[in-house]
């Protein structure tokens, strides 16, 4: 496998590409009594009585701290970091979580990466609004930017921005994995890939 293009910037997913999770989506739906063909956020912003809208978030930030609690870091999380660092690559994290989940995750996982945006920032994926931000901050075309998730909001909100969309499917074929632009099984792949390219300069 070789990279579509010369990369000039990476972009990660938190949950489920750098760190593991363990939230139950299904138990946050039926506790807020969001439908399963409604994105849950979409739903809970979309709820005209604040009352229950206040109450649907408080419910969903309790779970993401709970696992914030207990993530772990992906195998190769580090190794990979440390690679792009080395070879002078800009990092940053875009994801669908809290703030206050994504910074206990991002401090006791030790992710050396400094630029998080969480969904108080920008729409949520996938919109690309938030990659679409980095970009123009980075100076750098959205073409030479890759974005690294593990669901299908991630390639869409890649897509949507122009970016590379690199999904990470750990070793278990997806359904919708052929809509990315490159498919890896672990963190390490894309760390060769990376090594290979700075080699290759």
């Amino acid at each position: 496998m070789n990279l579509p293009m010369q990369i000039k910037g990476i972009i990660f997913d938190l949950d489920g590409t750098l760190v593991e999770s363990s939230l139950d989506f299904e138990l946050i739906r039926q506790q807020i009594g969001c439908p399963d063909d409604i994105d849950l956020l979409k739903y809970v912003d979309e709820l005209s009585c604040k009352l229950a809208q206040a109450s649907a978030n408080q419910i969903i930030l309790d779970h993401e701290y709970q696992d914030a609690v207990n993530a772990k870091p992906i195998k190769g999380m580090a190794e990979l970091i440390n690679t792009i660092a080395a070879v002078k690559l800009p990092m940053a994290i875009v994801t669908r979580n809290s703030l206050a989940a994504s910074a206990m995750k991002v401090k006791q996982n030790n992710i050396a990466i400094a630029h998080v945006i969480t969904r108080e920032d920008y729409p949520a994926k996938p919109a690309p609004d938030a990659l679409l931000a980095i970009a123009t901050q980075w100076g750098i075309s959205p073409q030479q930017i890759i974005y690294v998730g593990d669901y299908l909001y991630d390639i869409q909100a890649a897509n949507n921005a122009g970016m590379i969309a690199c999904f990470i499917n750990h070793g278990i074929n997806s359904k919708y994995q052929h809509l990315a632009d490159m498919v890896i099984e672990d963190l390490s792949q894309l760390q060769q890939l990376l090594v290979s390219q700075a080699l290759s300069d």
